[in-house]
C-alpha cells in the first residue's frame, strides 16, 4: 500500500497515512474518537526529502495493521509544520465537511484581482485570527510574512470571506446574507481601517476558531510566503450546484454547526 504525506489545518499538523486522500479525509472528520466530529482541511504534498523532517521512521511505523487494515495516521511534526514545507511541495487542498465529505481543490496560478476597498481574512495555519484589511491576498501575504515587520510569521494559509456591500461602505452597507456573529464589532473595525488609511489591518477577533463556514468564502484559499503565493479558488455557485452537489448539501446543512 502507497504512503500518503498530508499537511493536517485542523490542527496544524504533518501526517504519514495510507488512506487515499478522500478516506483520510473523512477519518480526521468523523472516524477517530481522539477528536469530536468537525470541519477539516488538509494538503496533499509531494516529495519532503529535502525538510528537516523525520521521515524514515514514519516510513517504517506506516505499514498495515496484522489484519491487513491499513494504517490510518501516523504523525511526523505537529509544530510550525507548515514554514517548513516548501510551496511546491504542497499540492491539491481537500476541504471537508463535518460529516465527512470529501471536496479537492487543485491550486490556480490564476490570482483574482480584486476592486473592493476591503476585505475580510480568516487566518489558518499557522495562527488563525479573523482580520479585516485594505490589502488584497497578494500584499496580504507580503505584509503578514515580511521578516522585517515587529510582527510577522514565516508562512500563511488564509481564506478571503464574504463581506458584500460592507466591503465598499462599512458603515451603512446592507449585510444582506452575512451570517457573521457581531455585525456591528466588524462595521467598527472597517470603519477604523477606513478612518486611519495607514493601518493596512485590523483584528476583528484574535481567538477566532480555525474553522469557518464554507458559505462564507468569497474566492478562495491562499498559502504563502512574501512573493510566493498559492491560490485555492471555490467552486462557483453553479459549480456547486452541479459538480460538488453532495458535498455543498452537506455543507450547507452543517454550517450552523460550525462558527463564524
Amino acid at each position: 500500500m502507497a504512503v500518503h504525506l498530508y499537511l493536517s489545518l485542523i490542527p496544524e499538523a504533518l501526517i504519514a497515512s495510507m488512506l487515499p486522500p478522500a478516506d483520510f479525509g473523512t477519518y480526521l472528520a468523523v472516524g477517530t474518537s481522539k477528536r469530536t466530529r468537525g470541519q477539516a482541511m488538509f494538503f496533499s504534498l509531494g516529495d519532503l526529502r529535502k525538510t528537516p523532517f523525520e521521515l524514515k521512521d514514519v516510513e517504517r511505523r506506516c505499514v498495515p495493521h496484522v489484519n491487513g487494515e491499513p494504517k490510518h495516521s501516523v504523525y511526523a511534526a505537529i509544530y510550525r509544520v507548515l514554514e517548513q514545507i516548501p510551496l511546491d511541495a504542497i499540492r491539491s487542498l481537500y476541504l471537508v465537511t463535518p460529516d465527512g465529505r470529501v471536496m479537492e481543490i487543485e491550486p490556480s496560478r490564476d490570482i483574482p484581482e480584486y476592486s473592493q476597498k476591503y476585505h475580510l481574512y480568516q487566518e489558518i495555519c499557522p495562527v488563525h485570527p479573523r482580520i479585516v484589511s485594505s490589502l488584497d491576498p497578494k500584499k496580504f501575504t507580503l505584509h503578514v510574512t515580511d521578516p522585517k515587520s515587529l510582527i510577522s510569521i514565516p508562512k500563511i494559509c488564509f481564506v478571503d470571506l464574504r463581506l458584500g456591500d460592507l466591503a465598499e461602505n462599512p458603515e451603512t452597507g446592507n449585510i444582506q446574507d452575512l451570517p457573521y456573529h457581531a455585525v456591528k464589532h466588524l462595521r467598527d473595525c472597517l470603519i477604523q481601517l477606513r478612518d486611519n488609511p495607514n493601518k493596512p489591518t485590523k483584528i476583528v477577533d484574535r481567538i477566532h476558531p480555525q474553522a469557518f463556514s464554507f458559505r462564507t468564502v468569497q474566492t478562495g484559499i491562499f498559502v504563502g510566503s512574501g512573493q510566493g503565493l498559492q491560490f485555492y479558488p471555490f467552486p462557483s455557485e453553479k459549480q456547486l450546484q452541479s459538480e460538488y452537489y453532495t458535498w455543498w448539501r452537506s455543507a450547507s446543512i452543517m454550517a450552523d454547526t460550525v462558527g463564524v
